[in-house]
């Protein structure tokens, strides 16, 4: 039997997963990981993963989870008994984002975090989410708990991530994609070149859901997940 091991995006923590964990299947004894809070590379948060969690693992990650994720199955493919890949993005960064992270480092290293942050959440969100104050003021309060220093290295590390699609054709592993419709941090594009790659791939669309997948509609991705997950249940 497999562990489930969860992958939380950029400045997140295990709050991203809070209300997946308490339905996902005991057997799989499911972990959060904090590997991309004490790494610099997504390849060495991926090592981290797999040398922190021995044996046989069904990786879920979102986000830059699923960058490290499909990192891991790229180091240690013998290992990986599934993937499920919860808005992400197989690329390299583009140019222009690149040019945007740069940026806001900038102005992380002088501490305007809020500055940064408050005005851009709602990119995160489909518009129906993005007027739920509350719903908005959790995602902040997650961003904002993680510090400059974290949101610094988190960015320098999806900034310099490695192709992915390079080694995706060769998974042998189930894969479930999960994406928004209206992703516009991951759009739906990545999610279909990646389905387009991997041999065994299901995927799941959510409706009126942009990039924060598990907090916009955690009751569809729960029922996504433990469908997906029940193969190993």
């Amino acid at each position: 039997m497999p562990n489930l091991v969860l992958l939380p995006g950029l400045a997140c923590d295990e709050r991203l997963w809070e209300a997946q964990l308490p339905v996902l299947p005991p057997a799989l004894e499911a972990r959060v990981s904090d590997a991309h809070t004490r790494h610099d590379t997504i390849e060495a948060m991926a090592a981290a993963v797999l040398r922190e969690h021995p044996g046989p693992l069904v990786l879920c990650g979102a986000s830059m989870g699923g960058m490290i994720a499909m990192e891991a199955a790229r180091q240690a493919p013998e290992r990986i008994a599934g993937l499920a890949l919860l808005g992400t993005n197989p690329r390299p960064e583009a140019p222009e984002m690149y040019e945007l992270r740069e940026g806001a480092i900038e102005l992380f290293e002088q501490g305007d975090l809020r500055e940064v942050i408050e005005p851009n959440v709602v990119f995160a969100f489909h518009p129906a989410q993005a007027a739920d104050e509350a719903l908005v003021q959790r995602y902040l309060d997650i961003v904002l708990d993680a510090g400059a220093q974290q949101l610094i290295r988190q960015n320098r590390a999806v900034m310099r991530r490695p192709d992915a699609r390079a080694h995706l054709p060769s998974l042998r592993a189930p894969v479930l994609l999960v994406c928004g419709d209206t992703d516009r941090l991951a759009p739906p594009d990545c999610t279909r070149e990646i389905a387009a790659l991997v041999p065994h791939a299901e995927v799941v669309w959510v409706a009126q859901c942009g990039h924060m997948l598990t907090i916009e509609k955690p009751a569809f991705v729960n029922a996504a997940l433990l469908s997906w997950l029940a193969q190993w249940n």
